[in-house]
């Protein structure tokens, strides 16, 4: 264990902080260290959170020293802040901040860290404003507070540097620039003191894991939360709900659950919680009805109570000064409140056959939410409660079905650090389908989930590239609360949408794989190419003359970062280059080694960029040489508890590999308690090049769903 410590400098301050002992970072976990500064809020983000690290995993990972010099690390407190800086290399990179919509790369953003809705501008105000961030020098630096945090990552340029950046005349300099070089990235807390914590590697990904693993390791949703689900217009009774789940079926579309929008509810905006008696009768006799057919259902709701909710007398006095288009806003922080707010859910809706929730509106929009003013009967600031509300309602709604032994897959509009392990995936009201891609690559730095849904679009070609992307991402979702589009809706394209559709149930083995490994091993399921092996980044800062900038608009333009944000790796051996609508071919970034076509086993290309028009009734996906993909039939329904399928395996190019396969029940908790197995998948290559397969014996005792296995070599064949 090494015990380093953290330099503190004061400076015309009012609160004096002397310099910290050398023993301030203490490791709390193998590779994880932390330092507490001056007086930290006794609320944060992991104490919202409430998770336990899963060291099981921690311990498995590479001993490493501690990464950084702490001579470099200075934190200065205030009477009103804390301000902290960690040193930059000339040539290092940094990723994170939180779920962006726009930007990969994030040296030289500043940045408020303030949980919003996203307003098209990557401003730190988003859905989950995660204060961690990676270099890609491999380590992470995460900052538990649960306040508004002003970022400034490698934009400030200190006289006292000892990297200090080069005057430059721009008369006669072409190498002047507006932004000068700075070697820190440097943040304020507006609190008398904050919790650090340090991730080392020893690679990118290796620390994004330990956090991930630190905060509680990613969720392992049940089967059917991986197939695919429909979310129904908000004003649907219960007898259109069985037809279009009845439609679903005759026309071969797979589906595994559906959503109810607003309409289930008596009142919503504000809500009541309670069951609408004309359109939902007998809701526990319908859900029952559904569950027979394999479906699920998952209801919306925001937390706002209704002054005609049942529970709205008792939970009034813990609850805000301010109100949410007039409902109550409960306190989350307070048992008694939890106590309420939850027992409705779990007597009227779980107990009843509800399988999940789509959480709404805790993210915020300043017009409609509680402002920064509103008092919260805990004492707890409002802008302490605004950046975990979505963390509280995904914990607790969560607990419920945790309890019953049930798995839940659900939606929610807000997360934040400490949140990787909630059974939750983020949506937004924003509708760009690049921008959808950049978050998710951006979610995988943030421990959180993030699904580029499908609601409609301006033309077929569109509405396919969409359903494309949505079939490679955490949540297989088309959200039609207002459109009421279905997978059909666009004629000319709908065969090529089923048989996505249908790609996505046949790949459920490997997707349950990798979010296993998401849980146990802490690797997230969709991340950046910058976080992939032999990934050689071709996003060098590009050169403008003044030529070329238009200098009466902008007198201070600036050439821009190529950024690598529309591909993303999927999993251990894939990698998935998306179409948008308009385009005809694209070019991909192929890391070091050599790379095939998923769907023919034809090789792509080996660390190079290439070109590929792929037609429109493809995405473009590779897998990496030695990729071993399992693959299922091509069922309609993920498979229930007990319930065996037969299994395909794929193995991509000349390179003997392994994968391990993952197996449980689907359905409960029981993995917690040792009830899963791992089955090892490996090829081997024999001198005269000849390959062959085989798979691990069950353990005895251990599930085993595997019916037939058979083995397809897709570039030999």
């Amino acid at each position: 264990m090494l015990y380093k410590h953290l330099q503190g400098i004061v400076l015309g301050v009012l609160l004096s902080f002397p310099a910290l002992a050398q023993d301030t970072w203490k490791e709390v976990a193998p590779g994880i260290w932390k330092t507490v500064i001056g007086t930290p809020d006794a609320y944060n983000l992991l104490t919202a959170a409430d998770v336990s690290p899963k060291l099981e995993g921690l311990t498995k990972m590479p001993a490493v020293v501690f990464p950084l010099d702490p001579s470099e690390i200075v934190a200065e407190v205030t009477e009103n802040q804390t301000q902290l800086r960690f040193p930059l290399n000339r040539e290092e990179e940094i990723f994170g901040f939180g779920l962006n919509f726009k930007t990969v790369h994030q040296r030289g953003r500043i940045l408020r860290l303030h949980v919003d809705h996203y307003g098209d501008s990557d401003n730190g105000r988003t859905h989950a404003p995660v204060p961690f961030y990676i270099s890609s020098e491999g380590y992470g630096v995460f900052v538990n507070s649960a306040r508004y945090i002003d970022v400034y990552a490698g934009t400030g340029s200190r006289k006292d540097s000892p990297n200090p950046p080069e005057a430059r005349d721009r008369n006669t300099d072409n190498a002047w620039t507006a932004r000068p070089y700075s070697d820190a990235v440097e943040m304020r807390i507006p609190a008398q003191g904050v919790e650090v914590y340090l991730f080392a590697g020893p690679t990118p990904l290796d620390a994004v894991r330990r956090y991930n693993l630190f905060t509680g390791g990613g969720p392992l949703p049940p089967r059917w939360g991986l197939g695919f689900t429909q979310r129904l217009h908000r004003l649907y009774t219960d007898e259109q709900v069985h037809e279009e789940v009845q439609e679903f079926a005759q026309r071969g579309f797979p589906l595994d659950f559906v959503g109810l929008e607003p309409g289930w509810q008596s009142k919503s905006y504000p809500n009541t919680f309670v069951w609408d008696p004309g359109r939902f009768p007998d809701p526990e006799g319908f859900m029952a009805d559904l569950k027979q057919k394999g479906i699920r259902i998952n209801l919306w709701v925001n937390p706002f109570v209704s002054p005609d909710s049942p529970i709205y007398k008792d939970i009034l006095p813990l609850t805000a000064s301010h109100t949410v288009w007039a409902g109550v806003v409960p306190d989350f922080t307070l048992l008694a409140a939890q106590q309420i707010f939850w027992k409705q859910f779990e007597t009227e809706h779980i107990a009843k056959g509800v399988s999940g929730y789509k959480i709404d509106e805790v993210d915020g929009y300043d017009q409609w939410l509680w402002p920064d003013v509103a008092r919260f009967p805990s004492g707890i600031s409002a802008e302490q409660i605004r950046q975990t509300y979505g963390l509280l309602v995904q914990k607790q709604s969560a607990e419920l079905f945790h309890a019953r032994n049930e798995r839940t897959y659900g939606l929610v509009r807000a997360s934040n650090g400490g949140g990787t392990s909630f059974p939750y995936v983020i949506y937004n009201d924003y509708y760009e389908h690049r921008d959808f891609i950049t978050a998710l690559i951006n979610s995988g730095y943030a421990g959180v989930l993030w699904t580029p849904e499908a609601r409609a679009s301006k033309t077929a070609e569109e509405w396919l590239r969409r359903m494309q992307t949505v079939v490679f991402s955490p949540m297989a979702m088309i959200n039609a609360w207002a459109s009421g589009t279905k997978p059909w809706s666009y004629p000319e394209v709908e065969e090529e949408v089923k048989s996505m559709a249908l790609l996505r149930m046949q790949m459920m083995p490997y997707w349950y794989s990798e979010f296993a490994k998401y849980h146990f091993d802490g690797t997230p399921p969709f991340r950046g190419m910058n976080l992939e092996e032999g990934f050689r980044s071709s996003d060098q800062k590009m050169t403008l003359s003044d030529k070329e900038a238009d200098l009466e608009a902008n007198p201070y333009a600036e050439a821009t970062r190529r950024e690598v944000k529309d591909q993303y790796m999927a999993g251990e051996y894939l990698l998935v280059a998306p179409m948008f609508a308009g385009e005809t071919s694209r070019r991909v970034v192929l890391p070091a080694g050599k790379w095939y076509d998923f769907y023919t086993g034809d090789f792509a290309g080996e660390g190079q960029v290439i070109t590929v028009t792929p037609g429109l009734d493809k995405i473009p996906v590779f897998v990496k040489d030695g990729g071993i993909i399992p693959m299922a039939d091509p069922m309609l329904h993920a498979p229930e508890k007990g319930e065996k399928y037969d299994l395909e395996i794929r193995h991509y190019g000349h390179k003997p590999s392994e994968y391990m396969l993952y197996d449980d029940d689907g359905v409960s908790y029981d993995y917690e308690k040792g009830d899963f197995s791992w089955r090892k998948l490996t090829v081997s290559v024999k001198p005269d090049g000849a390959i062959s397969g085989e798979v691990s014996k069950a353990e005895k005792g251990k599930p085993d769903n595997l019916g037939n296995i058979s083995w397809k070599f897709m570039t030999t064949q």
